[in-house]
């Protein structure tokens, strides 16, 4: 492959990429983030993690009141460089943009989701709840898997601090009051 046959975001531009930007590369490959005004491209991922998003998706959507929805791998503006893509988010339904949406706001988010995976460990642990927290998005779960099994890990917002605080890890069943009453049982991933 010659360089003038390779695509033009492989390259970026001096000061990086913008979160608009997403919208216009061509032929960009499904799932990119941008972290920090850099592209992140996703790696296949392993099936404890996909069956995690199905249960996760599924457990919501029957739980949200109706006016919150929930959305599977959509891509999140938190600022001008800072579009990550977190694995499951719920957010106000008032902020829906049609089927034509590739991104909600920052401020439209109730929860974010983010299941770990092996080469995201880094990102998923330490720099999205960073950024999650610092565009205050309210509440925040990171999902661990130990030996095939899931530990959701319950975190809220510290107004004050603008950081996450934990309020709880969850084994086997997830039951939650807020931000919504919420009861997922994490062992149906054996039954996927």
């Amino acid at each position: 492959m010659t360089n003038s046959e390779l695509p033009g975001w492989l390259i970026p531009p001096p000061e990086g990429f913008y979160a608009e930007d997403l919208d216009h590369l061509p032929d960009l490959p499904p799932h990119t983030e941008l972290i920090d005004g850099s592209l992140v491209l996703a790696s296949p991922q392993k099936d404890f993690h996909t069956l995690m998003l199905y249960l996760l998706e599924n457990g919501l959507r029957r739980a949200v009141p109706a006016d919150l929805r929930v959305r599977r791998e959509m891509s999140v503006i938190l600022g001008p460089r800072q579009r990550p893509e977190p694995d499951v988010i719920v957010f106000h339904a008032r902020a829906l943009r049609g089927p034509d949406a590739t991104a909600y706001q920052a401020e439209d988010l109730v929860l974010a989701v983010e299941v770990v995976a092996p080469e995201s460990e880094e990102r998923d642990r330490k720099r999205k709840p960073l950024l999650y927290a610092e565009a205050g998005i309210p509440h925040f779960w990171l999902v661990e898997s130990s030996e095939g099994r899931a530990a959701v890990n319950v975190y809220e917002l510290d107004p004050t601090t603008h950081s996450y605080v934990l309020s709880g890890s969850q084994q086997g069943r997830v039951r939650l009051t807020v931000p919504f009453d919420i009861d997922i049982d994490l062992t149906e991933i054996d039954r996927l």
